[in-house]
């Protein structure tokens, strides 16, 4: 029997949590509520299974930040996703949340689809990390004497397969392997098979986006497309360069999370890489090519 999914609402007006509850009894979710930030972390203590948590930011006793903080250090609950529902959508503070680890917003008032609809990217984001982590461990140190190295690959599972192969190469693997799979999923789906922005959101609201890539996968115009990724490791950098065989496209608009964008289920790829312990990632030509670079410490000298 499959466990249901199970949210922890935060929120300081009960009219609020009524609508979240009656959204998760329909979604067949289990929920947990709590009225600030101090109920919310009490229950996080006697929840060990909770997955998703939905965080108002204007609380009192202890508002959405000042609760992020706090679960920030409890080191068995941090990789919980969480989703900050907010009316304060200014540039400066969907940044400061971003800083703080906040990747998912809804930006109020919103519906019950888009509601739903962000939980189950959260969580679906965060079982992928999960899965990306657990596999790590199988491929061990084996990567770790790579020097130089071309790889092709074509479909999702290829790209998730080639991310932990070179991922478990890198310095911190279990956190740079998050963004290196956004990327190389980012060369199929979007770069040879031209998902754009617009189609995969409304791809994951009706929950049927990998069914998509299947289809397109098998078109005669992308049967042959593939895309490359080049490693390249000295003894002081690490450099890793993904081509796809797409048409590009405005990189520009996804290098910092538009406010617009908040409550989309998609389009936090490109943010989650430069976030992931990367020391650059840019986009060259056409947006066809991206190059990351990961400055190696110093070698201790005797």
């Amino acid at each position: 029997m499959l466990q249901k999914l199970k949210v922890l609402a935060v929120d300081d007006e009960e009219l609020n949590l009524d609508i979240m509850k009656e959204y998760f009894e329909e979604a067949n979710f289990e929920s947990i509520n709590a009225h600030d930030g101090v109920e919310a972390l009490e229950a996080l203590k006697t929840n060990d299974s909770i997955n998703v948590i939905v965080l108002d930011r204007m609380m009192p006793n202890m508002d959405g930040m000042e609760f992020i903080k706090h679960f920030k250090e409890m080191k068995n609950f941090r990789d919980i996703p969480i989703i900050m529902q907010t009316a304060a959508t200014a540039s400066h503070q969907v940044a400061e949340g971003i800083k703080a680890g906040v990747y998912y917003y809804l930006s109020k008032p919103y519906t019950k689809e888009v509601f739903l609809a962000i939980i189950r990217a959260a969580n679906d984001d965060a079982r992928r990390k999960n899965q990306l982590r657990a596999e790590i461990k199988e491929y061990g140190q084996g990567m770790v004497m790579l020097r130089s190295g071309d790889f092709n690959f074509r479909t999702l599972e290829e790209a998730k397969a080639l991310a932990i192969l070179v991922g478990s190469s890198l310095p911190d693997p279990e956190t740079m392997i998050v963004g290196l799979t956004e990327l190389l999923v980012n060369a199929v789906e979007h770069g040879n098979l031209g998902i754009t922005y617009k189609e995969k959101g409304q791809l994951k609201m009706q929950k049927c986006w990998e069914d998509e890539v299947t289809r397109r996968l098998k078109l005669p115009d992308n049967q042959n497309k593939i895309a490359t990724l080049h490693v390249e490791k000295n003894n002081s950098e690490i450099s890793i360069k993904i081509t796809d065989q797409g048409t590009g496209f405005d990189y520009s608009n996804f290098l910092n999370f538009d406010p617009k964008r908040l409550s989309d289920p998609n389009g936090r790829g490109i943010m989650m890489t430069m976030n992931s312990g990367f020391t650059s990632v840019k986009y060259l030509d056409k947006g066809n090519i991206v190059e990351c670079r990961i400055k190696l410490p110093e070698a201790k000298t005797a």
